[in-house]
């Protein structure tokens, strides 16, 4: 007999896991919320999908026990992810160290899973939202609106509630918290940040800078690269990298504040020597003028209403309110407690059967594919082990 296991939720996780588990001989059946398969994987990179990443980073993955992840990306690898896509049919192309399919279009990735899953013989039903989970008598019994579904094992990779995408409610955690498991509290992640002051007249400002996130005034992570001025704060990829300790910082109550560094290449004192320079060699012009050339002209207002303008260049003081909600994040940190999951199998230590993958799990990654990378390994992480006969090694 075959072993039979059910997926919660058909995106890039479930996809993943459910080939592993084909693979390994299981009869296979994936519930999915939507009317198909993949849609907030059809979003992911701007439609583009940047599907994993060359550089390691050390702060790579996030969350109460980031070690956590290691095993699954040891066990199904960067490398292992290209080489699987490769079979699949996706060429890739390398971008800086991010991995893309060369047809540019993300809603090619998930073609080519659903066509090997359907070729390995599993069932992917749409339009299937799952209540409730339950165990009876060694039987895993998952119920939709209209059906239950019996099986030896369960594999919830529902995701979160971070997106736009319909579907992306958080259901899983529910679930999860119904069968026992403990829920760090989801919050956005990957997102902008709203800061006091609000609105700021740097709207719709693009420049180069650095920014820093302190803690009760605690220098504690620091970003750079291109800064994106709003009305409401700050935006852009290096305050999405820090999004998530800000967020969670504001949630325990701490003071958070961002300094803004829009000249990182010089020091304070290398920063006087040079605007003296530019005064030096035109001193007909005014404070506002000696800038022109080295920043947005919205942003020279602003910098020069300053009392001291070279602080102001150099450490512009902010403090954060707020993120933007779920609907404008990437992703969330929080999710099922790690410390009940095995990191080897991602099966639950509270109920054997019971497994997780991807973003329903307190692992989060920084942006640049490796948030898709956890979708591959911890889905096929908990595909292979669900799916394996118990007298298979």
């Amino acid at each position: 007999m075959k072993k039979r296991i059910v997926i919660a939720g058909g995106g890039a996780s479930g996809l993943m896991a459910a080939i592993q588990a084909a693979g390994e001989g299981a009869s296979v059946t994936v519930l999915e919320h939507n009317e198909k398969p993949g849609k907030k994987l059809n979003a992911t990179g701007n439609g583009k999908c940047n599907l994993t990443n060359l550089a390691f980073l050390p702060d790579a993955y996030r969350g109460t026990d980031p070690s956590f992840a290691a095993p699954a990306l040891s066990a199904f690898s960067v490398q292992d992810t290209i080489k699987f896509f490769s079979r699949l049919g996706i060429y890739t192309i390398n971008k800086n160290g991010g991995i893309y399919p060369h047809s540019g279009q993300a809603a090619s990735v998930t073609e080519v899973l659903c066509m090997e899953a359907k070729n390995l013989g599993v069932k992917i039903k749409t339009k299937e939202h799952v209540k409730e989970v339950r165990r009876e008598q060694g039987i895993w019994k998952t119920y939709t609106e209209g059906w239950c579904y019996e099986s030896d094992g369960v594999i919830l990779a529902n995701g979160s509630n971070a997106s736009q995408i319909s579907g992306a409610d958080g259901s899983g955690y529910d679930l999860a918290a119904k069968l026992g498991h403990r829920i760090i509290p989801p919050l956005p992640a990957l997102t902008a940040l709203k800061c006091q002051g609000r609105p700021f007249k740097w709207d719709g400002v693009r420049t180069n800078g650095q920014v820093t996130l302190c803690l009760n005034g605690i220098p504690l992570k620091t970003q750079q690269g291109e800064l994106q001025l709003t009305e409401y704060g700050v935006s852009g990829i290096p305050v999405f990298q820090i999004s998530r300790y800000a967020i969670r910082a504001l949630k325990e109550g701490c003071e958070v504040s961002l300094i803004l560094d829009f000249l990182p290449e010089f020091s304070m004192e290398a920063m006087e020597d040079f605007l003296m320079a530019r005064r030096k060699n035109c001193p007909y012009k005014t404070e506002k003028e000696l800038l022109i050339g080295l920043f947005p002209s919205k942003l020279i207002q602003i910098l020069t209403s300053r009392r001291n303008l070279i602080e102001a260049i150099k450490a512009f003081p902010l403090k954060v309110t707020a993120g933007l909600d779920f609907s404008k994040a990437q992703v969330c940190s929080g999710g099922v407690d790690t410390g009940q999951v095995d990191p080897f199998t991602m099966e639950s230590k509270l109920m054997p059967g019971l497994y997780f993958a991807g973003e329903l799990l307190d692992i989060d990654g920084t942006c640049g594919g490796y948030n898709l990378q956890w979708a591959w390994s911890s889905g096929a992480a908990a595909g292979r082990h669900a799916g394996k006969r118990k007298d298979t090694p």
